[in-house]
């Protein structure tokens, strides 16, 4: 008798406006799993302070990490997987949710900032102005090679990007 396979949790990663929505959306249905949006996660106060131009630090993000992992942790204990666009630039946030549960995976989508600016400010109705780029930049820090995961240039088509990461996602049983 075999072993049920649990499906992956996959973190689609990067700045905004590298196209963390778009591919996890395509990368989900492609893996036939369910797709989760952090921002929509966020405390209204954090989104209220972005909308100000003002960057969220450590402590904004805690609770928000938080309900990463458990969303992480549950995916994976319930064995349905996930993909989740999550902006995850750092390591330390990324190590949070790699906590929550064994096996996630990490798809980060490299933008460099002009492409990431002019994507930003052609956004119309999101939370997270262009004025906030330059944060974003400074706290990444892109995926190391211990990291389990993939790093893409962002600047490929969509649908391209998820059939180079379906091909690498692991098998998690």
């Amino acid at each position: 008798m075999g072993t049920a396979r649990a499906a992956p949790v996959v973190v689609v990663m990067g700045v905004s406006g590298s196209g963390k929505s778009t591919v996890g959306r395509l990368l989900a249905q492609r893996l036939g799993l369910p797709f989760l949006e952090a921002d929509d996660l966020h405390p209204a106060a954090n989104r209220a302070k972005m909308a100000a131009g003002r960057p969220l630090d450590d402590v904004d993000r805690r609770p928000w990490l938080t309900a990463l992992a458990a969303w992480v942790r549950e995916a994976t204990d319930s064995g349905r997987g996930g993909v989740m666009a999550c902006s995850a630039l750092k390591r330390d946030y990324r190590d949070l949710l790699r906590g929550a549960a064994a096996g996630v995976w990490f798809l980060h989508l490299a933008l460099d900032r002009a492409s990431a600016a002019r994507r930003v400010s052609a956004r119309v109705g999101h939370f997270m102005p262009s004025a906030l780029e330059d944060s974003q930049y400074t706290d990444l820090e892109p995926l190391q090679p211990d990291e389990a995961g993939l790093t893409v240039d962002a600047t490929a088509a969509p649908r391209t990007i998820v059939e180079e990461a379906a091909a690498h996602v692991p098998d998690t049983g």
